[in-house]
């Protein structure tokens, strides 16, 4: 039970973060484009970003792993966020049963964070990421989708101050492990 709840809770987590192009990167606590955003004195973090966004799934999972300092103060990461609806698809059970295991859920979401500010632009020009940890997750480009894990990227360039949100409609789940939640 312990394998599937780790495997459900990372594609939950890898769905939260997700890619699609757009024209511009918005602040994702505030809104603003990447172009109006330069001009004021908005810092938000990559925590604070997923909590205005209205991510309260992703919030809750994140201040259970214990992980709310790192996505507040270190970075730049790059965050593949499960949107509530793709941690709402794991199967029942499987989510509170990660928020009661801390290692578990840990490695889940460390499996929809890698290290550095990966816009959408560089996203479609790799083939893997190696994700923080230490599993790489397979990218691929078709047409105008981009998946990651095998979960689709639907939002992209999220901009807080230490790096970038892409929100995903799935979990994604480490190789080897159960596949994603639909």
């Amino acid at each position: 039970m312990k394998k599937s709840i780790m495997a459900v809770t990372s594609a939950l987590f890898a769905a939260a973060v997700a890619f699609a192009p757009m024209a511009h990167a918005d602040c994702g606590s505030c809104g603003k484009d990447s172009a109006k955003h330069a001009k004021h004195d908005h810092e938000h973090s990559i925590y604070e970003t997923a909590q205005a966004a209205g991510f309260k799934t992703l919030v809750a999972a994140i201040d259970a792993a214990g992980l709310a300092e790192t996505l507040t103060k270190e970075g730049p990461f790059t965050v593949f966020a499960p949107t509530d609806e793709a941690f709402a698809a794991l199967p029942e059970g499987a989510l509170d049963g990660l928020l009661k295991d801390k290692d578990a859920l840990t490695k889940v979401l460390l499996y929809h964070v890698t290290a550095g500010k990966v816009m959408a632009k560089d996203v479609v020009k790799i083939k893997t990421a190696e994700m923080l940890n230490g599993v790489e997750a397979d990218i691929e480009v078709k047409k105008d989708t981009v998946m990651i894990a095998g979960v689709k990227i639907i939002k992209t360039d999220i901009v807080a101050t230490n790096g970038i949100i892409h929100v995903i409609d799935a979990v994604m789940l480490p190789t080897g492990e159960e596949s994603a939640s639909d």
